[in-house]
């Protein structure tokens, strides 16, 4: 329902909902000193500046907190590579040891087959070996041969024959005597009773004639 106030002065009731007002700061309010608003402005700039910051250092914790897990991620594996690595090195090694003494003990199969060879090959009429036995082991092979010449002819001759041959270098005569000796025939003969010391030494590859391991023979 609608009233109307049709009195000459009255005063007009208040609606039943009330009203909204707005107005504006008086500005006759604020304080005129300049110190005082100055303060009051530092401290607006002061509230705004502390707020960034609050804001930009969660960024950035944010931020390094990401990074520290991708940076344990990448240890993580890192760590792994690592000591993958460090076990084949290992294998790497422990290959490497075996290969080298097969290399060794492959290198010394040939020796006594060379000395003994070699020693064959050299003998001149008149003389015969009794024994030839190793005296040392290390950097080279020294061995000892005994043996019986029916003259010191034959004796040098041997002794050059040695020397002569790529495998075997530093013949010395230890000994050198004479001696009677009885012969299978059961007679008394004069001998030389000698005993040399030699060493083995590996040829120059290009003096050593090598054949394929599978065909007409064996290597050198």
């Amino acid at each position: 329902m609608i009233e109307v106030n049709l009195l000459p002065g009255g005063k007009k009731r208040p609606g039943r909902g009330g009203g909204f007002k707005m107005s504006l700061p008086d500005l006759k309010a604020l304080p005129a000193d300049p110190f005082i608003m100055g303060a009051v402005l530092v401290g607006l700039v002061s509230a705004a500046l502390v707020g960034w910051w609050y804001v930009d250092l969660n960024n950035r914790n944010a931020e390094l907190a990401v990074a520290l897990d991708v940076a344990i991620q990448d240890s993580a594996t890192f760590h792994e590579l690592i000591e993958n690595n460090n076990t084949l090195q290992a294998r790497q090694d422990s290959v490497a040891q075996k290969v080298e003494i097969i290399q060794e003990i492959d290198a010394g199969r040939y020796v006594w087959p060379h000395v003994l060879d070699e020693v064959a090959r050299a003998l001149p009429d008149f003389l015969w070996i009794t024994a030839l036995q190793q005296v040392s082991v290390g950097d080279f092979v020294e061995f000892r041969i005994d043996g019986r010449a029916g003259n010191n002819i034959a004796v040098t001759t041997f002794m050059a024959a040695l020397e002569a041959s790529p495998f075997v270098r530093s013949v010395r005569l230890i000994s050198s005597e004479q001696a009677l000796e009885v012969l299978p025939s059961g007679d008394d003969q004069v001998v030389i009773v000698f005993t040399l010391e030699a060493a083995y030494e590996q040829p120059a590859f290009d003096l050593l004639e090598t054949v394929p391991l599978f065909g007409a023979g064996g290597g050198s």
